[in-house]
């Protein structure tokens, strides 16, 4: 049986690499993953040889969002990257023939926070709030009207905070946080937020992959739940078989902290709620999240775990 050829972007990052270890392991799938330096992304890189009889793209590469970004003008440099650097492949795996291009977008597309009781769905209007949230939002636009003109189909989908094994940033910030008994003030802290085991967004991408109803639609991913920031530490606490040594301190006096050092940003990602609502990816695809939110930080924080033994 002859395997389809699927052309994955960013193969070897965090979630790039879960998709190319998913898509091996089914056997039915030949994967391409370029190199970083085979698949740089910007205008004008061919990518004729990878698309080459690809029946769909994966496309995660990109410019990441950083919290100290040094280029001189950090949003033409997400633009060259996320932007035009997204179109040209598209436009090429267009011409090539290929059936369906996925894009991994970002929440911050949507926005920054969500306002309680109401989670952001894939279908509102987009507030991005920061360089890299405009770039993937128009990308995501360039890809949606490349769809239009030339029949390949696209599907969008906006991830919240991926964690899972082999997480890097704030995530192992907190498992290394709760491993060592650091006192953490964040014990009175009532804000909620959604996130994604790498799992379950693997299999998003997946079930997007041949889904008649995901053609030229937007998709955010979750795991379904929303949960606490003193609940998901105490959470990898339970996990790491470690207890989380969580201070009550007030919301309000950790905002004045953060706004005295300068960190309103920190506090607008540790005390804000930002949460999304799948109901679309239920409808539209009856996809529900394979894994649950204790199953994802129990791999995650074993993965964790191990590496610490290594």
């Amino acid at each position: 049986m002859d395997r389809r050829t699927i052309l994955v972007t960013g193969g070897s990052g965090f979630v790039g690499s879960a998709l190319c270890r998913q898509l091996n392991a089914l056997g039915v799938f030949s994967v391409r993953a370029p190199s970083r330096r085979e698949g740089e992304l910007n205008a004008t890189t061919d990518w004729a040889t990878a698309l080459a009889g690809a029946d769909a793209v994966i496309h995660a590469a990109a410019r990441v969002h950083v919290m100290q970004d040094n280029a001189n003008d950090s949003q033409a440099e997400f633009r060259r990257v996320n932007v035009d650097g997204t179109l040209n492949l598209a436009r090429q795996a267009a011409a090539a023939g290929v059936r369906r291009f996925i894009f991994i977008s970002s929440i911050k597309v949507n926005g920054e926070l969500s306002q309680p009781g109401h989670p952001l769905g894939a279908d509102d209007t987009p507030l991005p709030q920061d360089a890299y949230g405009v770039s993937k939002h128009e990308a995501e636009q360039g890809l949606l009207q490349l769809a239009a003109a030339t029949g390949m189909q696209v599907v969008v989908i906006r991830p919240v905070l991926v964690y899972g094994p082999g997480v890097k940033a704030n995530f192992l910030s907190m498992l290394r946080w709760v491993q060592r008994g650091v006192p953490l003030p964040l014990g009175a802290l009532r804000n909620r937020r959604s996130l994604v085991f790498v799992g379950n967004l693997v299999d998003l991408v997946l079930a997007c992959l041949d889904h008649p109803q995901a053609a030229n639609q937007v998709f955010l991913a979750s795991d379904g739940q929303d949960i606490t920031l003193s609940q998901l530490l105490t959470a990898i606490g339970q996990a790491l078989g470690r207890p989380a040594r969580l201070l009550p301190v007030p919301p309000v006096l950790l905002h004045a902290a953060a706004r005295m050092l300068g960190r309103a940003d920190l506090a607008q990602r540790l005390l804000g709620s930002l949460q999304v609502d799948i109901t679309k990816n239920r409808k539209l695809l009856g996809w529900t999240p394979p894994y649950t939110l204790e199953q994802g930080l129990d791999v995650t924080a074993r993965a964790f775990l191990d590496t610490r033994h290594r």
